[in-house]
């Protein structure tokens, strides 16, 4: 399961990831080459390694942070645990040298765009995101046809404001790469959870402003029609499109089905496929559609689901009776 949320987090990886690859090159030719013709070496850029070596001290890092927080997460002793009290300060000791690296680096090289995306992207990982801000900002003025460069400021701007320049962000973004899914994912995101800013922004309707965000997650599922986080974030939109008669009611429900019906056909796994079933359960309850919600909630087995199951199940028997007559009555 994913949250909007994360969308704007991840895709500050996505972007530094884009840069890394055009720095080093990701396709090497494939071609035979005659014993009677020598083979001209390529002369080694020196940056170039240096940066690959800075990457992988930024990724070794993290990860055995990451391992830490999980085993962390896993104990049962909770605020009691001195392991839990202390592991800030191990973290921030561990990530230390690797913000030493990155300072560093960028001394020598002020003007390589890579590792200004790469150093935010780390900085934002560790929640410093107001550090982050003067080298994406920096990134933008060294290459301002990067689009990396332009969708991570926007996904800076999304977090911490102003959101309005987000929106201006992801247009370039856009403009730059139109092809790039992620770019109309995180900027649908932006407008659908800032709504009063994007109604501001574009002179719209609340109406028209949902009508922008589902037209540039269309975009992006049309390019990336597989990727089942897109498909499941488009579908928990609906959730937010409420009727003014009745705003415990979804306006689009029957768009909110099509849209997880698509979740379903692309879910990678039994896990996902459960989930989808849960949700498709809740908005049949809402429509009155009792005996399709308990269809949908019979296909759910999986522990995970279990109390959110019966809850609904509950509901479900709820309104059954007030819906339908008792036999003794019929």
């Amino acid at each position: 399961m994913t949250s909007i949320a994360k969308i704007l987090a991840s895709s500050f990886r996505l972007g530094m990831l884009c840069v890394s690859l055009v720095a080093f090159g990701t396709a090497q030719a494939q071609e035979e080459v005659s014993t009677q013709t020598p083979v001209e070496e390529v002369p080694v850029d020196p940056v170039a390694q240096e940066y690959r070596k800075l990457l992988e001290l930024d990724d070794a890092a993290l990860n055995e942070v990451d391992e830490w927080i999980r085993k962390a997460n896993q104990t049962q002793d909770g605020v009691n645990d001195p392991s839990l009290i202390n592991l800030p300060a191990k973290i921030e000791q561990r990530l230390k040298p690797v913000r030493k690296a990155y300072d560093e680096f960028i001394e020598k090289h002020p003007e390589h765009v890579g590792v200004r995306l790469a150093y935010a992207s780390f900085l934002t990982d560790r929640g410093d995101e107001m550090a982050a801000a003067p080298h994406l900002v920096k990134a933008t003025e060294l290459d301002a046809r990067n689009p990396a460069a332009w969708n991570n400021l926007g996904n800076h701007y999304g977090h911490m404001g102003p959101v309005k320049k987000a929106f201006e962000c992801y247009e370039k973004a856009i403009q730059l790469n139109p092809d790039a899914a992620v770019y109309y994912h995180n900027y649908g995101t932006t407008v659908y959870l800032f709504r009063k800013d994007a109604r501001e922004h574009f002179g719209f309707s609340e109406e028209a402003v949902f009508d922008k965000a589902l037209e540039l997650y269309a975009i992006a599922l049309k390019k990336d029609p597989n990727n089942f986080d897109l498909a499941e974030d488009i579908a928990q939109t609906y959730y937010g499109i409420r009727t003014r008669v009745g705003p415990r009611k979804m306006a689009r429900p029957n768009e909110a089905l099509e849209a997880w019906d698509y979740a379903l056909k692309i879910a990678p796994g039994e896990n996902e496929k459960q989930g989808v079933y849960i949700h498709q359960a809740r908005i049949l309850l809402g429509l009155d559609q009792v005996g399709a919600a308990r269809e949908a909630l019979d296909k759910v087995n999986l522990p995970v689901y279990q109390n959110l199951k019966e809850r609904i199940l509950s509901n479900v028997q709820d309104r059954t009776e007030e819906i339908l007559p008792p036999a003794t009555l019929r």
